[in-house]
């Protein structure tokens, strides 16, 4: 079913023994445009509120009417889980130390978009390979939700619009869309749906993404309202209307 991240976002993440914080940010990987962390706000109970990462892979059956996520892992597991530098980009090494810890498969070994298969709850049982299969030099591949809201969109003629949030799978934890709000660009403003395998660039840099479909395009799709109304009818009418399936 699909989702919405800022939704997600200040949600409850409840460990087996007690709360542990909420939601504030999203880590999704740049490759396969997937959920790899959720970064939790735990200034509440844990001394320093020290950022603290939470794997899908660690989450029970979320609790999406209570707008709380279960994570089968105790508070003193995550206590003592490794620490990171919030003023540093998560490299390869520390996610390798960070599976480890946990016990965890790799989800970038195995070809799928989680180790081998398709959903985190299969690599509760894999296990983690060598920190010696690792290497040093991987390039940066994760990115923060919150630091892409507000992306200029470019068109193949011009911009469009400004990424505004983020519509995933909550089986995948992929995220399929980003919504894209045209307020500022087309008179009355409205918002739509891109799939991210769409995307032709992204410049990190100058804060924005291109895509291979014109202002016309764009402007004449289908109007997004809200994730419930992203049912499987709207889906295929967007494909439809871009002639695009949701991979490239």
């Amino acid at each position: 079913m699909l989702r919405s991240l800022n939704e997600i976002s200040g949600y409850n993440l409840e460990a087996t023994d007690g709360d542990i914080g909420e939601c504030r940010d999203f880590l999704f990987d740049d490759t396969q445009w997937t959920i790899r962390y959720m970064v939790a706000d735990t200034h509440k109970w844990l001394p320093g509120g020290r950022k603290v990462l939470i794997s899908p892979i660690s989450l029970g059956e979320p609790q999406w009417a209570n707008s709380a996520l279960p994570v089968n892992l105790t508070r003193e597991e995550i206590k003592n889980s490794p620490s990171i530098d919030e003023h540093k980009p998560v490299s390869r090494q520390y996610e390798a130390q960070f599976f480890r810890y946990y016990g965890y498969g790799f989800y970038w070994m195995g070809g799928g978009l989680w180790g081998t298969g398709p959903h985190p709850a299969a690599l509760v049982e894999t296990a983690a390979p060598a920190l010696a299969d690792i290497q040093e030099n991987e390039d940066e591949h994760l990115r923060s939700a919150s630091e892409i809201e507000g992306y200029t969109v470019n068109a193949k003629d011009d911009s469009i619009g400004h990424v505004e949030n983020f519509i995933l799978q909550d089986e995948t934890w992929e995220i399929a869309y980003l919504v894209i709000a045209t307020r500022n660009w087309l008179p009355g403003g409205r918002k739509v749906l891109i799939s991210p395998h769409w995307l032709t660039d992204i410049d990190w840099k100058g804060r924005s993404v291109s895509v291979n479909l014109t202002t016309e395009q764009i402007k004449n799709s289908p109007e997004y309202h809200s994730v419930e109304f992203a049912d499987p009818v709207y889906e295929d009418t967007l494909h439809s209307h871009y002639g695009l399936s949701k991979r490239k």
